[in-house]
């Protein structure tokens, strides 16, 4: 995944904090918040995805090369980037069905929100 820059960023989920995100902003926006997931949790124990937009593997913890990690949590770009704002809490997804996780580890409820908004 190509670097974003942080303003770049930022400016990408500020529109879609406020309504007016075209689908590629969006993809900037789960990009970006992916990217800076996956700096603040290294590793390869989980991977987290985000279709069409974008996957990473985060924790450490247990050595992971080839195939599905032990742990995938999945979601569509509008819950990931609630979950990112503070705008959607990790619990309140799960039930109702917006996210899609499974293996050890795949509770990431206590990293979110990732950017106070």
């Amino acid at each position: 995944m190509r670097q974003i820059d942080d303003a770049e960023g930022m400016a990408a989920l500020k529109k879609w904090l406020s309504g007016d995100a075209p689908r590629p902003v969006r993809a900037l926006a789960v990009r970006w918040s992916l990217a800076e997931l996956e700096k603040l949790l290294p590793g390869r124990a989980v991977e987290v995805r985000v279709p069409p937009f974008g996957a990473v593997q985060v924790l450490g913890g247990t050595t992971h090369r080839r195939g599905t990690p032990p742990a995938v949590v999945e979601m569509n770009a509008d819950t990931w980037l609630g979950l990112v704002t503070g705008r959607l809490t990790w619990n309140d997804a799960i039930e109702r069905g917006d996210i899609q996780a499974s293996g050890e580890r795949a509770d990431l409820s206590r990293h979110f929100p990732l950017i106070r908004a």
